[in-house]
C-alpha cells in the first residue's frame, strides 16, 4: 500500500462572519491511498484557530504517517490521538481504499438515493440586511431549521433580528438554533440566556468560552434555554476524561464535528456517553469539502436519527468538488443520477 498526501485551499463564494473572525478561506488535507489499482480517499479538515491539531509540524506528522501507513489503520489511529482531524482522513480513506465505489463507504438508502438527512440551512453573522436577505433566502429554498450565528455583533441588533423573525415566522413553522462560538461573558451570559428564550429558541452553541466547566454547569442547570456544546468537546481525549466533562456540565446537548473530536471512532465515543447522561446530539460538518461532507453524511445515515444536522455546507466555496450531494427543501439528498467527476482522486493532489 502507498500513501501520499496535498493540502487544498478552499475559497467562500461570500466572507463568512462568525465570532472569532471573518473567514475568507479554508484548508484541508487530503490523504490518498493506492494498493494495486485500487484508490482511496480521506479529507483532513482544520479549522484556523479551532482544530486541536492546528499546528507548525501538522504536514510533517502528515507525511510521517503516510510513510508508516502500512501499520494499519487501528494502530495509527492509536498514535494520533492529538491530530483528530488526520485520524477522520484515515478513516475515510481506509475505508473508501477497500469500497466497490471509493465515494461510497457507508452504503446505505441514503447513497441508492431512496432517503434524506433533514438539515439545518446556516446564517451568517453580518449587517442587518445581510441577515434577513439570508432569513429569507433560506425559508423560500425549504429550510425548516434555521442556525444563527450571534456573539458578534450588537447584542440589541441580534435581539432585534430575532424578534422580528419570530414575528415572521413561529416555533412551529421554523426551528431556531443559535452559536455563540463561545462569545458570552461569563458574568452577563445567564441575563442573555434568559432574553434570548422568550424566542423560543430550541438550543444555543457553546455560549462562553470552553474549559470553564463550573460556569457551564451552572448555566445548563439554571437556563431555561437549552445549551449544546460544541467547542467544549475539542481536546478532550480519553474516555475517563470525556466521562467527567459530562458528568460535570450535563449538558442538555453535544454537538460532533468528526474532524475535530476524532472521526467516527471519536464521535461514537461521545454519543454513548450522551445517551448515558441523558444529552442529546447532533453531527455537524466542519466546513469540509464535498468529499468529507460525503463522508460524514453517509456515517450519519447510520445512525438513525431523525433530527436536523448540521450538514449543508456544501454550496459554501466556489472551487469545491463536484458530487451527487444535494439540497432539495432543507433535505440532504445523494442524487444517484449524478456522478463524481471521472479521475477525482488522481486530480485532488495534482
Amino acid at each position: 500500500m502507498e500513501a501520499h498526501h496535498c493540502k487544498y485551499v478552499l475559497d467562500f463564494k461570500n466572507p463568512s462572519g462568525t465570532s472569532r473572525g471573518v473567514l475568507n478561506s479554508k484548508q484541508s488535507h487530503f490523504i490518498i491511498l493506492k494498493e494495486g489499482d485500487s484508490l482511496g480517499i480521506g479529507e483532513c479538515g482544520l479549522l484556523k484557530g479551532l482544530s486541536i491539531d492546528d499546528v507548525t509540524e501538522y504536514q510533517d506528522v502528515l507525511s510521517e504517517t503516510c510513510a508508516e501507513i502500512s501499520m494499519g489503520l487501528n494502530t495509527l489511529i492509536k498514535r494520533l490521538q492529538h491530530f483528530p482531524s488526520i485520524q477522520f482522513g484515515l478513516e475515510q480513506a481506509f475505508r473508501s481504499l477497500t469500497a466497490q465505489d471509493p465515494f461510497i463507504i457507508f452504503p446505505s438508502s441514503f447513497t441508492e438515493g431512496k432517503s434524506s438527512i433533514p438539515v439545518n440551512g446556516l446564517i451568517w453573522m453580518g449587517e442587518e440586511s445581510f441577515l434577513y436577505d439570508q432569513l429569507d433566502q433560506k425559508i423560500a429554498s425549504g429550510f425548516r431549521c434555521i442556525k444563527m450565528k450571534v456573539g458578534a455583533l450588537d447584542f440589541e441588533t441580534e435581539v432585534r433580528f430575532l424578534k422580528a423573525l419570530r414575528q415572521r415566522y413561529s416555533a412551529k413553522e421554523v426551528e431556531l438554533r443559535l452559536d455563540a462560538n463561545g462569545a458570552f461573558d461569563p458574568e452577563d451570559a445567564l441575563d442573555k440566556l434568559t432574553l434570548l428564550s422568550q424566542f423560543h429558541i430550541h438550543s444555543i452553541e457553546q455560549p462562553i468560552a470552553p474549559g470553564q466547566w463550573d460556569v457551564m454547569a451552572s448555566l445548563c442547570k439554571k437556563s431555561t434555554l437549552p445549551i449544546a456544546l460544541d467547542e467544549e468537546l475539542i481536546g478532550i481525549f480519553g474516555l475517563d476524561r470525556k466521562n467527567a466533562m459530562l458528568e460535570k456540565v450535563r449538558p442538555q446537548y453535544i454537538i460532533l464535528k468528526p474532524s475535530l473530536v476524532g472521526g467516527f471512532g471519536g464521535s461514537q465515543e461521545w454519543i454513548e456517553l450522551a445517551k448515558k447522561f441523558g444529552s442529546g446530539w447532533w453531527i455537524t460538518s466542519a466546513l469540509e469539502s464535498n468529499i468529507g461532507l460525503n463522508a460524514i453524511a453517509q456515517w450519519t445515515c447510520t445512525l438513525n436519527t431523525s433530527v436536523y444536522q448540521g450538514l449543508g455546507t456544501g454550496s459554501l466555496y466556489t472551487n469545491n468538488f463536484e458530487s451527487p450531494l444535494e439540497i432539495r427543501q432543507g433535505m440532504l439528498y445523494y442524487d444517484r443520477g449524478k456522478d463524481w467527476p471521472a479521475n477525482l482522486i488522481q486530480e485532488v493532489c495534482s
